[in-house]
C-alpha cells in the first residue's frame, strides 16, 4: 500500500493560528486547511484518466479549469478560518450559505466587549445612484461629531447590557439592545470553489467597505499563500476580468469595425437609448451604464455620447 503524505504548504503554515488584523479590532485566523494547488490538479487528472499529465503543466491546467468554469476540482481543497467581525458585516457574510459555520452564542456566553468604531475621516455619504452603496466622504468636522456620538452610544449600550446581566436578566434578553457594531466570532469552513465565489463578490469594488476589508485579507494574505497558482488564475479570469454579455460583445464588434451607426441602432433596438420625459436626455439605464464604463476603459467613443 502506497503511503500518501498530507499536502503541506509552508507559506500558509507560517501564519497558521496567527490573527491577521482587520478593521480596528477584528481578525482572520487560519485554523486548518486541506489540499493545495496539487490537489486541484490531481482531482482534474483523475477525471481525465491516465496519461494526461503531458498535455498540460499544473499552472496551465489550473488556468484552463478556472477559465472554463470547472468547479469540482476546486472543491477538493478546504479552508477553516476563525474570524472576529462586526455583526453588521457578519449579516452579509452569513448570506453565503455554502460554508459550515459555528458562531459564538450570546445566549450562552457574554457578548464580546468590543465594537467597531469609525474614524472621523471614514464616514461615507449615501450614493445617489445606488440605494445600497456609498460614495464620497463626510467632511472632517461632521466626521468628528459622528465618531464622538458613536462612541457615546456604544459605551451607553454596553453599560446597559452589563447592568442587565448584574441584575440577573437572562443573557438571551439582556443582549437585545447591543448595536450591530458589536464584534462576534465564528469558525467558518468551506471548499475552495465556494471561497473563490465569496471573494469574487466581496472583493468587488461595489461591496461594502467593511466586508471588503475581510475579503481582501482572506484573498491576498491567505489564499494567495495557500494556492498561489489558483490565486493567479482567479485574479486573471475572475477578480480583475471584465465579462461581456452577448449584446455588449456585438456592440464592441461594431464599434471595432468603425460602424458607429450600426452600434447605435443595436443599442436603440435593445431599449438602451430611451429618453427621459423629465430632462429630455438619456433615461437612466443600469445595463447601458455598465457597458459604457467597459467601453470607455477600452478606449471606445460611444455613438450616443
Amino acid at each position: 500500500m502506497t503511503e500518501h503524505a498530507r499536502p503541506a504548504v509552508p507559506a500558509l503554515d507560517e501564519i497558521l493560528g496567527r490573527p491577521l488584523p482587520v478593521l480596528d479590532q477584528g481578525f482572520v485566523r487560519v485554523v486548518d486547511y486541506m489540499g493545495d494547488d496539487g490537489a486541484v490538479v490531481q482531482a482534474a487528472r483523475v477525471s481525465y484518466g491516465a496519461g494526461t499529465k503531458s498535455v498540460s503543466d499544473d499552472r496551465g491546467l489550473i488556468r484552463y479549469l478556472l477559465r472554463h468554469r470547472h468547479t469540482t476540482p476546486f472543491e477538493m481543497c478546504e479552508l477553516k478560518l476563525h474570524v472576529r467581525v462586526p455583526m453588521d458585516a457578519w449579516r452579509q457574510w452569513i448570506r453565503h450559505r455554502t460554508a459550515s459555520v459555528n458562531e459564538t452564542s450570546t445566549r450562552y456566553s457574554i457578548a464580546i466587549d468590543a465594537a467597531q468604531r469609525t474614524p472621523p475621516d471614514a464616514w461615507r455619504r449615501q450614493a445617489t445612484s445606488n440605494r445600497q452603496g456609498s460614495e464620497g466622504a463626510c467632511d472632517a468636522e461632521l466626521g468628528a461629531r459622528l465618531s464622538q456620538a458613536e462612541a457615546e452610544l456604544q459605551d451607553h449600550a454596553r453599560e446597559v447590557y452589563r447592568q442587565r446581566l448584574d441584575l440577573g436578566v437572562a443573557r438571551e434578553q439582556a443582549r437585545k439592545d447591543l448595536p450591530l457594531s458589536t464584534y462576534t466570532e465564528a469558525y467558518w469552513k468551506l471548499d475552495l470553489h465556494n471561497l473563490l465565489h465569496f471573494l469574487a463578490l466581496r472583493m468587488d469594488a461595489h461591496a461594502q467597505q467593511e466586508i471588503r476589508a475581510y475579503a481582501t485579507v482572506i484573498g491576498e494574505q491567505v489564499v494567495a499563500r495557500w494556492v498561489p497558482l489558483v490565486w493567479e488564475a482567479f485574479a486573471d479570469f475572475r477578480l480583475r476580468a471584465r465579462a461581456l454579455s452577448r449584446l455588449e460583445w456585438e456592440l464592441l464588434a461594431r464599434l471595432g469595425r468603425g460602424d458607429a451607426a450600426a452600434a447605435r441602432a443595436l443599442a436603440e433596438a435593445a431599449g438602451w437609448l430611451a429618453r427621459s420625459a423629465r430632462t429630455g436626455g438619456l433615461a437612466r439605464h443600469r445595463e447601458r451604464a455598465e457597458f459604457e464604463a467597459k467601453a470607455r476603459e477600452l478606449g471606445f467613443t460611444l455613438p450616443w455620447d
